[in-house]
């Protein structure tokens, strides 16, 4: 399959006409999967309502089908075919977040592909706070159920040049609208019973959605992986490097003996630091991924750097641990999941 690719700049306006934006529209109508930027990361779109299109999006990830998918739209008229009805809280957090990246998980009405919500009852639903993103929905007149545009397991993409990578062949089209923004996946809260769940953390923090709603609570289930899945990222290894990659608890002196020790053994060594430590380590490939005082910028690097080590081809990669606090909370998140839950404490 030959993959198309589409330049489209970020400040198009959705009730605008481009071509570009049609002809990737048209492809989604015909039943066909196209890649398109968010401001979380880059998603891999199909017609939400179509079981063939949707499988789609399944094969050219490698995705297990017991994961479920979030599905976007433009606007919330769109909401009518999606959801049953929608709680007063839920309704205070759409005005409050959306266009935004909160996905928030409602009593579906069945309209959906099944493929989409994986047999349960419920569907995750977001408005993207992307201009091309929004652009593109409203001219497919589709509700469009779309993951990361990356093979399964590996770093979601901010880029279209990730997508790329991973996809080429293998979809019909890219929609190139630049980098990213926020750079981790979004905040998803299940509001499908009376009290609300955060399943997974994203740059919409429970502090902020308390301020909203009180009614919250955050699910522990986000660091058990045994039971079935209410959104995405809550199943299978995610994120990770080609090498491994093991969080440390520990200080700076702690990850010198980490380095002494796999450099002894003849490793090439990874370490995952910030523009603050950069200087202070002697391993084969060293990257600073964002400032540590203010972990929005660790959060837009982090997926990047992982696919940096990718192309050194390191053995083995020794992270820092970040604050458990704001936007740190989903930070670390990933970090356990890109270390398939490896952590050296010292």
């Amino acid at each position: 399959m030959e993959t198309k690719c589409w330049n489209v700049d970020n400040s198009v306006n959705k009730d605008k006409i481009y071509p570009q934006i049609v002809d990737a529209a048209k492809i989604l109508q015909l039943g066909q999967v196209v890649a398109f930027p968010t401001e979380t990361v880059y998603g891999l779109g199909a017609n939400a309502f179509s079981d063939e299109a949707v499988q789609l999006i399944f094969q050219a990830k490698g995705r297990p089908s017991d994961n479920p998918l979030i599905v976007h739209i433009a606007n919330n008229n769109q909401l009518d075919e999606l959801i049953e009805e929608i709680p007063e809280g839920a309704k205070k957090l759409m005005e409050a977040f959306w266009p935004g990246p909160l996905t928030i998980i409602l009593k579906s009405k069945k309209q959906v592909s099944k493929f989409v919500t994986a047999g349960l009852s419920t569907v995750g639903v977001r408005m993207p706070d992307h201009p091309v993103a929004l652009a593109l929905i409203e001219a497919s007149g589709l509700p469009i159920a779309a993951p990361s545009a990356n093979t399964s397991g590996k770093p979601s993409p901010t880029s279209a040049k990730h997508v790329f990578e991973d996809l080429n062949g293998r979809i019909a089209g890219i929609v190139d609208g630049g980098s990213t923004g926020v750079g981790l996946e979004s905040t998803v809260i299940d509001c499908s019973q009376e009290v609300f769940t955060i399943l997974r953390p994203g740059s919409i923090t429970p502090e902020m959605i308390k301020k909203v709603v009180s009614n919250v609570e955050v699910d522990p289930a986000t660091v058990n992986e045994t039971e079935a899945p209410k959104s995405p990222g809550m199943k299978y290894k995610h994120y990770a490097p080609d090498a491994q990659m093991h969080l440390v608890n520990g200080s700076m002196e702690f990850i010198h003996k980490l380095i002494h020790n796999a450099k002894s053994e003849g490793k090439k060594v990874g370490i995952l630091t910030t523009e603050e430590n950069i200087n202070q380590y002697k391993a084969d490939v060293v990257l600073a991924c964002g400032i540590r005082e203010d972990l929005t910028t660790v959060a837009a690097a982090l997926y990047d750097c992982i696919r940096q080590f990718n192309e050194e081809n390191v053995d083995i990669i020794f992270c820092e641990s970040f604050p458990y606090e704001g936007i740190g909370i989903a930070i670390m998140n990933r970090l356990w999941k890109a270390c398939g839950h490896s952590i050296i404490t010292e």
